[in-house]
């Protein structure tokens, strides 16, 4: 595509019209495909590529949503998946084998934690974390069956921002598969293959859908391996379904325009927050006073939907603020048209040791709040409300 500007890049990115000339792709349920004859069969198991055989393998709908996703991230192919985790799991279990090693960061969603502490052990798989503040420990951390390094940024749920430019950078040193989920920023904020990453994760469940409807995931890179990828996806199953790739290649059409708002209204939110009385600690991305701030100016068009602060009083008020909120959703999911407001500790990261959770700034009383489309008015109203309530 000629066109350089990501908004037109998620409206402009589609598959070939059918016979008919519809102006919108429409939806192809159907689990398989024909072919002309002998020949037209063998020919296209032979370069399947090129063809749709089995919705398990590809589809126009997730093609047209993948292509779109590579279009905004810069990646050259991707596969979907049928939601973010299964992107995760499938990612790492294609391209790792028995006694690899991964370099993790330690702030990372509690479910991918518990994937590489629970699962991926059964597989001999090991897991060395670092933390956002120890990006020189990485190289000391490496090993030579290292094969993975794997960060988020903005992080899960405390939004701390990491360098991934350094990261990026001794990746390649040492030869080693950078890879980033970068669900909280999209492929609006922030393009991480720009700053060397090889695989790009998205649960595309939150902002990329943005109203809860419908459960997806993609990984997005360099050919070669997506090629790994998608070979194990195909056999495993983990496919996304026809219809949720419409409606997330529909979602993706107004992300930049809803994330826009989205982070006016975080912003906003943020500042309220950090004012207010009651609270002791506020976190988000282009607040001066976060720690990271000119990194993340560096590296995101604007700080994103989630802003992380701590309500004072400990786990008991912070109990009492949610307890309070009337107009907010009480939810474990995130990116919505709605602003959720959730406690990670007894929800998201919950399966995590406390110790583990401390480390990774995941205090009692923390709570993260995903900041909706509503009027900054209302919920600013909700939450004023609630924490003198706390």
């Amino acid at each position: 595509m000629n066109s350089k500007h990501t908004e037109t890049k998620a409206i402009r990115t589609q598959i070939e019209r059918t016979q008919f000339q519809e102006h919108s792709n429409p939806i192809y349920l159907t689990s398989s495909y024909i072919f002309e004859d002998a020949e037209d069969m063998q020919a296209s198991f032979a370069d399947e590529k090129e063809r749709n055989i089995y919705s398990r393998y590809s589809n126009p709908n997730t093609s047209e949503f993948i292509e779109k996703i590579c279009e905004m991230e810069g990646a050259e192919r991707g596969y979907a998946f049928a939601s973010g985790m299964s992107a995760v799991f499938s990612t790492f279990a294609a391209l790792l084998n028995s006694n690899d090693h991964i370099v993790s960061c330690q702030s990372i969603f509690g479910s991918t934690q518990s994937l590489f502490n629970n699962i991926l052990p059964k597989w001999n798989i090991s897991t060395s974390y670092f933390k956002i503040d120890e990006i020189e420990k990485i190289e000391k951390l490496i090993k030579p069956n290292t094969k993975i390094i794997y960060a988020e940024s903005p992080t899960n749920p405390a939004v701390d921002i990491l360098d991934l430019k350094i990261i990026g950078d001794i990746a390649k040193k040492h030869n080693i598969i950078f890879i980033v989920d970068n669900c909280f920023a999209t492929p609006y904020l922030q393009q991480p293959i720009k700053f060397g990453a090889d695989l790009v994760i998205h649960s595309a469940t939150k902002l990329i859908d943005g109203q809860g409807r419908v459960l997806g995931g993609v990984t997005v890179g360099k050919e070669e391996l997506v090629e790994k990828v998608y070979l194990f996806s195909r056999n495993t199953g983990p496919a996304l379904s026809p219809f949720n790739a419409w409606i997330l290649s529909k979602s993706i059409e107004t992300l930049p325009v809803r994330i826009e708002k989205h982070c006016d209204n975080a912003l906003k939110i943020a500042t309220f927050l950090e004012s207010h009385e009651k609270v002791q600690l506020v976190k988000y991305p282009f607040l001066k006073s976060h720690p990271q701030h000119q990194l993340a100016k560096q590296q995101m068009k604007f700080g994103g939907n989630i802003v992380a602060f701590e309500v004072k009083g400990g786990i008991d008020a912070g109990r009492n603020f949610i307890n309070s909120i009337k107009l907010l959703s009480l939810s474990a999911n995130l990116g919505d048209t709605r602003s959720i407001v959730t406690h990670p500790a007894s929800t998201t990261h919950s399966k995590l040791a406390e110790e583990a959770r401390l480390e990774t700034g995941i205090t009692a009383g923390l709570i993260r709040i995903s900041v909706g489309l509503e009027h900054t008015e209302d919920i600013i109203n909700d939450l004023n409300q609630a924490l003198n309530n706390a």
